[in-house]
């Protein structure tokens, strides 16, 4: 039986899909058979792996609203190990179409049902938003990965997100838990991201990842080309650290 793990954050530029594209890229690459599902409407997760999103049949806006079967999304991707859902931008409107659906918080979990016992990791690229396409995919995962910018307004919004986590908790999903909060774009040298770090360590005790990710140039340039990081320059040291957080990811979920 797979892990499931949303990636989600309403905040916008917190390097979100990112995170999602590049964690799965290593999963990959060390031996998981893993999912990458892409249910953001600007498609990101889905050309960072190198898709063409005018080209695309099936895609998780067919699961969300079409009652496509997830198996039929499924693409493999040039990357070890790494397949993924597609997303593509008439997503935008399946956040309105999903409000006259009976049982609309659980399609993406009943739709990804068969698919949890034919990889090791699903990892859910979610909207910057909290509507209910991520009510879906946090009804459907076992926990939740929040990144969050080293910047002076970090915490905004959080307490929002995790009322949010805790809403589908009670209502929908006992099982999910916070995997983890990750911070990204990281710059030890300024005093200000010290701040954060320690502010975001006080609002989540013990649930900050020991790895950060660093700003590079390659890691915004990698998206361009198709490529997770590893794979467009894997000596990087944004690729490095999402190597650790890997590590760390594995480890607690030995």
């Amino acid at each position: 039986m797979s892990k499931v793990i949303a990636v989600a954050n309403q905040k916008g530029g917190v390097g979100k899909t990112t995170s999602a594209v590049n964690i799965a890229a290593w999963l990959g690459a060390k031996g998981k058979k893993t999912l990458l599902i892409d249910i953001d409407p600007q498609g990101n997760s889905t050309s960072g792996v190198g898709f063409d999103r005018r080209t695309l049949k099936t895609t998780s806006y067919d699961i969300l609203i079409n009652g496509a079967k997830g198996e039929d999304a499924v693409l493999e991707t040039k990357f070890e190990k790494l397949s993924l859902i597609p997303s593509k931008a008439d997503l935008a409107a399946a956040e309105i179409e999903l409000a006259d659906l009976n049982g609309r918080e659980s399609v993406l979990k009943k739709a990804l049902a068969p698919l949890r016992t034919e990889f090791d990791y699903i990892i859910i690229d979610c909207p910057p938003s909290l509507g209910l396409i991520t009510t879906n995919a946090l009804n459907a995962s076992d926990s939740v990965l929040i990144p969050v910018q080293c910047e002076y307004y970090a915490l905004e919004g959080l307490s929002q997100l995790m009322s949010s986590v805790q809403a589908v908790k009670r209502r929908y999903n006992d099982r999910l838990e916070l995997e983890g909060v990750l911070l990204t774009m990281y710059d030890g040298r300024l005093n200000l991201t010290q701040q954060v770090v320690t502010e975001i360590k006080k609002y989540f005790p013990r649930k900050v990842f020991a790895t950060v990710i660093p700003r590079t140039v390659r890691l915004s340039e990698a998206p361009s080309y198709g490529q997770p990081i590893l794979y467009y320059d894997k000596s990087n040291k944004g690729c490095i650290a999402y190597g650790a957080l890997v590590d760390e990811i594995l480890k607690k979920n030995r």
